[in-house]
């Protein structure tokens, strides 16, 4: 049988003041002259804009994408380089529940799609 939480969940507010509370209790005033280390930059990259989809709803986008990667990889073979971009694209737009249900209508011959 689960038990009962009684501490309550704080606030936002509250959630960051307990964590400069933290950070000034880490922080050692002897340590001052030390350079911070800088974490490894991170690049988030998504498709670019397609004048061929100028609404919010990228449904058709993705599913552009898809057909175009996969007539890529038909016309240049697995290994082509061309391909990666195509892939990153639909990638970053379709979600993966999509992607799943089309490779298996591909295996299964059934993709609604012109590959």
């Amino acid at each position: 049988m689960a038990e009962a939480v009684s501490a309550k969940t704080p606030s936002l507010s509250e959630q960051y003041h307990l964590e400069n509370e933290v950070k000034q209790v880490k922080e050692d005033p002897s340590d001052e002259n030390t350079s911070e280390e800088t974490p490894d930059d991170i690049t988030l990259k998504t498709a670019p804009a397609d004048f061929r989809f100028p609404t919010t709803n990228q449904t058709r986008h993705c599913f552009t994408r898809y057909i175009e990667y996969h007539r890529c990889v038909a016309a240049k073979g697995d290994d082509a380089p061309e391909c990666d971009k195509f892939a990153k694209f639909y990638r970053s737009l379709c979600p993966s529940e999509w992607v799943d249900r089309w490779n298996e209508q591909r295996e299964n011959g059934t993709f609604p799609g012109p590959l």
